[in-house]
């Protein structure tokens, strides 16, 4: 194995690691030491890579939500199918849900988690908001819904949230959605 790629098997394997101690563990309790056992190698080697937690966590918490293309749908359409893409994503990716956990306990992990919705929501609201100028207000009012939910169902598990249908969920959050991102100011 070429010293390029061992390099590489290195650095996927500390993100793993730190992905999994970060969702399990939070941002304050995961450890440099814990996440370099769990991956497998010496401590010196996550600061040689990251240089220190934050920049660990920095790493570790990229996140692509691949947003779906809003711009194209029916536009009575459009709050559905985003609140049945976020639902996939809580539901396959302990990373969002991890990633979620450490934003609301750790400065660290809100300044990610407002990166991460800011940079990719912002543009898709922009996209199908009448007003442009309202598309930051709106896209945060969308992230209330999407993330109060993502919190009540997947990481404080309310009953009530966390045992509905998935067509109950899409019931009940898409009209808001659609609301924030197409209605007309009220």
């Amino acid at each position: 194995m070429t010293t390029a790629r061992r390099s590489d098997a290195t650095r996927a394997a500390i993100l793993e690691a730190a992905r999994e101690r970060f969702a399990a563990d939070g941002y304050e309790r995961a450890t440099i030491r814990a996440i370099a056992r769990d991956a497998g190698i010496d401590p010196s080697m996550v600061m040689r890579y990251y240089g220190n937690k934050e920049g660990l966590f920095a790493a570790a918490s990229e996140f692509d939500l691949a947003l779906p293309a809003l711009g194209a749908l029916p536009s009575k359409h459009i709050g559905a199918v985003l609140v049945n893409h976020f639902l996939d994503r809580w539901e396959r990716d302990d990373v969002l849900t991890g990633l979620l956990r450490v934003g609301v306990t750790n400065d660290a992990g809100a300044d990610r988690m407002r990166a991460i919705f800011e940079a990719q929501l912002g543009p898709v609201t922009l996209g199908v908001c009448p007003r442009p100028e309202e598309a930051p207000e709106r896209a945060a009012l969308v992230a209330s819904q999407i993330l109060g939910m993502a919190l009540a169902r997947y990481v404080l598990r309310l009953p009530p949230a966390a045992e509905m249908s998935r067509d109950e969920l899409v019931a009940w959050l898409a009209p808001t959605v659609q609301r924030y991102l197409t209605a007309e100011t009220p």
